[in-house]
Parts: C-alpha cells; structure tokens; sequence
C-alpha cells in the first residue's frame, strides 16, 4: 500500500510539471515570433500571435517580404513577470534596393492564452 501512494505522489508530481512545461517560455515566444516574422513563416506567427492581434496577422507576416536578406542580429531578451514583458536588445537588418536598414528590437507584451505564451505586439512606454 505504502508503494502506491509513493506511485501515486509521483503521478501527481510528473502530470503538476507537465502542465508548467506547456505553458512555455515568453522569451522563446518572442525570440520565436521575431525570427519567423523576419523569415516570413507563416504558420509560426499564426501560431504565437496573441487572439487580440489576429486581424493585422497579414501585416505581420508580410513585413519583411519585399526585402532581401533580412537577419536578426546580437539578440538578447529577458522577461519582466510585473509587466508581462518581454525586452528585447539587437536589431534587424535589412536590405531594401541597396541601402541596409537596421530596426531595433524593443520591449514586446506577451499574455497566456490557452496555456500557451503569445505575441501581443509591442509595449508601450
């Protein structure tokens, strides 16, 4: 009986981590997010792009598709749980005709929706 509920006390620790584990990690989702908007992958920022912002999601996935060679470049972010942010340091660069544009990555607002980190746009000041 006592190996059970040892058993059983496992079960219940494995299936309370598992559930931490599906809800991700807002850098990832950010860093994730950014280098797919920057590829013009579709399907990725469908699939991290917050419910709020699903009507400019053909903006978003479009941003970078008349540029050649665009990158991400010294990437760095870091999460502020108080303000469910994310801030960002790097740049993305980008070759329009001939001229190289760089933009710099700034702070991003992520939310939980469905147990799952998303995209929310950029946070304001």
């Amino acid at each position: 009986m006592k190996k059970l509920a040892i058993l059983f006390a496992l079960l219940v620790l494995f299936v309370a981590a598992c559930s931490n584990a599906g809800a991700g990690d807002p850098v990832e989702t950010v860093e994730n997010y950014l280098q797919a908007k920057v590829a013009g992958d579709d399907d990725t920022i469908r699939s991290l792009l917050c419910s709020e912002m699903e009507r400019v999601l053909e903006r978003e996935t479009r941003t970078f598709e008349s540029v050649a060679g665009a990158t991400i470049e010294d990437m760095s972010c870091t999460f502020d749980e108080g303000s469910s942010r994310v801030s960002c340091t790097g740049r993305i660069v980008a070759l329009y005709g001939t001229e190289e544009t760089e933009f710099p990555l700034t702070s991003y607002r992520v939310v939980q929706e469905d147990g799952e980190w998303k995209w929310c746009g950029e946070a304001g000041p």
